[in-house]
């Protein structure tokens, strides 16, 4: 969810407005948000968003603060009409200035001086930042690796980044996610060799391919395998839809091939059409998932196959593993990149990080887009390869580049927001606090009627066969905890203590957990 700030003479830009999704740290919880609140309070020095490409963790958050945040957008073509496509969705592109801007085109925002760098990644139109400022240039490289074969758009070659780097470079903030492989990270041209022979070998077979929709380098890769291995290509998902109705409105995938809808795929000879389907980390509503479960109208067989062209993102490995091995007991094959060349990462290795260092040359390293692990080994990669300074930092931390000594110099607020269900909220607060121990521990609630009455019940505590023994004994101990604090003449406040603490003691004693204990008690007549 990545959301990067550079302030100068007062005034402030953001670059990128990114999301991530929730996993089990958030129960009932989809999206999840860097807190901004730094920024809110300052939307009036606040001139302007600029986006480098449209992968979600860079602009999924856009719709949701963008006109709250009211300043002008800054994007490419391709990622601008993604952009749009959100803005409608959520009701407010007219309520929202988006400016398009061509790939060469300089533009300034105050004090900052503005220009795309095309490079290389997993979708079209990634780009790094240019960011001139009265006190030196800042080389912001968004996320990249190097590809000597591109299949979509055109990377800044090495002489134009060293040109950059003759001209000077104050600063640069550079994606550390793959800072430890030791290899580069590899070309969409050795992933279309390679899965045009991997198809090759399946002639017989009903082959469907599963990668990230926002992939457009694939999608074009996966076209052209269809093509030179004879088969009809059918698309299956949403997302790939709308993937390529904006790269092709943009200029892209013109030659892919028309695709067949489901019906005649399902016609063909099982040789003669290669499916897309989004799903490879294994999503439960995703196109792979109801294929998997045959309720969806493409459907797979013993003996056919399934390529995983795409990396496992960290945190989905039980997801995916359980796609896999349903898909596994249908006796479906299953080809990853580990098997085959089918896949290769959009950031940089070690060797691609050492190469812009040599071009750019800049006086400071900001190793940003990692864990801190990732960060800090790219801080002693740039320092051991001769750049004068590194400065590491965390969410939060307030860095002076220039001028004067580099360094962090402050922190500010930056937590985590999350939607749950139609509301921006705390991560921390209390509601999705209070629902992750409800899911781990369970609840009990006790209701005292105005005779002393005592009424209970629990969820999600593991009683099965006992439950009603306990529930009675629960009840017994509560009724008790009541006449010993009015004996002892306690005000409300503490007799509901004493109901809480002796439910809480019965459940511990029954069950070994302390779960949520919720009172209800009606004033006495």
């Amino acid at each position: 969810m990545n959301v990067n700030l550079y302030g100068c003479r007062g005034k402030w830009i953001m670059v990128d407005l990114g999301m991530t999704f929730s996993g089990n740290e958030y129960p009932g919880v989809d999206l999840v948000f860097a807190d901004i609140d730094f920024i809110e309070q300052r939307r009036k020095d606040l001139l302007g968003i600029v986006l480098t490409h449209a992968h979600e963790d860079h602009i999924g958050a856009v719709p949701y603060f963008a006109k709250k945040l009211g300043v002008p957008l800054y994007a490419t073509p391709f990622t601008a009409r993604l952009v749009a496509a959100k803005l409608e969705e959520e009701g407010i592109l007219g309520d929202v200035e988006l400016n398009v801007v061509n790939d060469l085109d300089e533009f300034e925002i105050g004090p900052f001086g503005i220009s795309y760098v095309p490079l290389a990644h997993s979708i079209a139109e990634g780009n790094a930042l240019l960011i001139d400022t009265p006190f030196g240039r800042v080389f912001h490289t968004g996320d990249w690796k190097i590809d000597e074969e591109p299949q979509i758009g055109t990377p800044a070659t090495a002489a134009e980044l060293t040109e950059i780097g003759d001209e000077g470079v104050l600063a640069l903030v550079c994606d550390s996610t793959n800072v430890f492989n030791p290899e580069p990270s590899g070309s969409e041209g050795e992933v279309y060799r390679g899965l045009q022979l991997e198809v090759a070998k399946h002639k017989s077979r009903r082959v469907l391919v599963t990668t990230f929709a926002s992939n457009v380098a694939r999608l074009q890769t996966l076209g052209a395998v269809a093509k030179a291995t004879g088969r009809k290509l059918c698309v299956a998902g949403r997302s790939l839809d709308r993937i390529i109705e904006a790269g092709q409105a943009s200029g892209y995938l013109q030659d892919l091939p028309t695709p067949v809808d489901f019906d005649t795929a399902m016609s063909l000879p099982r040789g003669e059409v290669l499916i897309v389907a989004t799903g490879g980390q294994g999503e439960p509503r995703a196109a792979l998932a109801r294929i998997t479960d045959g309720n969806h109208p493409l459907s797979l067989e013993a003996g056919d196959v399934v390529l995983f062209s795409s990396r496992q993102i960290p945190g989905n490995e039980i997801a995916i593993g359980r796609i896999q091995n349903r898909l596994a007991e249908r006796d479906i094959v299953l080809v990853t990149d580990r098997q085959s060349m089918i896949h290769v990462s959009g950031h940089p290795g070690r060797p691609e990080l050492e190469a812009l260092y040599r071009w750019v040359r800049p006086e400071i390293l900001v190793p940003v887009h990692g864990e801190i692990r990732h960060m800090r080994e790219q801080a002693r990669l740039g320092l051991a390869s001769g750049i004068p300074n590194a400065v590491f930092q965390t969410n939060g931390d307030l860095v002076r580049l220039a001028p004067g000594r580099p360094g962090k110099i402050d922190e500010v607020r930056a937590g985590r927001l999350v939607l749950d269900g139609d509301m921006i909220v705390p991560a921390d607060g209390d509601a999705v606090v209070m629902r992750r121990r409800l899911s781990q521990t369970g609840v009990v609630t006790v209701a005292v009627d105005k005779r002393g009455g005592v009424q209970v019940d629990a969820l999600g505590l593991p009683l099965d066969m006992e439950r009603g023994s306990f529930l009675d004994e629960m009840s017994r101990d509560v009724e008790s905890a009541l006449t010993s604090a009015k004996k002892a003449r306690a005000d409300e406040g503490r007799r509901r203590e004493a109901v809480r603490l002796a439910a809480r003691r019965a459940a511990a004693r029954w069950t070994g957990k302390k779960p949520q204990v919720i009172v209800m008690m009606a004033e006495e007549g």
